[in-house]
């Protein structure tokens, strides 16, 4: 066996047992995480209930902050950018070596729909976002003024045939993992489904 073959196959053998640990939740995986979406979202309260496991009502965020947060196996750091005008300037300057991205979307508030669809396609058009997972959470279900999972759809150009199922690991015809998930963080409901989705394609 020359150097190549050896090195190929202690590469494969080391990736293999990899997978394996995994499987079985024997090693932990670091990933980047950023919540992005306009103001008002609910974000920094995501943020805040998955870290401290209270939900509070929040300050609009100034700056942006990190939380390290441990969610199965998987240890994301976790970037809430803000999401008024002038944070979202800074969206770009984060997204370097990004695993995965939270849109955050206030599903109750339907006069910004066209706004939060301008910023959510101009993300999904970046270049090197083209195989990073999306997970679109559509927050504020429990006000009656929410939207339905088939409307925000609708409103995001974001149709079942080009999402990627929220049951199997595959990818749509994009090459990008993402999904649509209702949510409500003060209830805390919806958005556990979305992290265990992702978590399939987080390797």
């Amino acid at each position: 066996m020359n150097d190549d073959e050896q090195e190929g196959w202690l590469s494969w053998t080391w990736n293999w047992f990899r997978g394996l640990l995994i499987k079985f939740n024997l090693v932990n995986i670091n990933a980047k995480m950023l919540l992005l979406g306009l103001d008002n979202a609910g974000k920094t309260t995501l943020l805040g209930s998955l870290s401290s496991g209270r939900v509070k009502s929040c300050k609009p965020t100034i700056r942006p902050t990190c939380e390290e947060l441990s969610l199965g196996n998987i240890i994301f750091n976790t970037y809430d950018l803000g999401g008024h005008d002038s944070a979202r300037t800074l969206w770009t300057e984060y997204m370097i070596d990004a695993s995965v991205i939270v849109f955050m979307i206030d599903a109750s508030d339907k006069t910004r729909f066209e706004e939060a669809r301008t910023e959510l396609e101009d993300l999904l058009q970046l270049e090197y976002l083209r195989h990073i997972p999306f997970i679109i959470l559509g927050n504020k279900i429990d006000l009656s003024s929410a939207v339905s999972e088939i409307e925000l759809r609708r409103c995001m150009n974001l149709p079942s045939h080009v999402t990627t199922g929220k049951q199997s690991e595959t990818t749509y015809e994009g090459n990008r993992p993402i999904e649509v998930f209702m949510c409500s963080v003060v209830n805390r409901v919806g958005y556990a489904e979305a992290f265990k989705w992702v978590s399939m394609y987080l390797k």
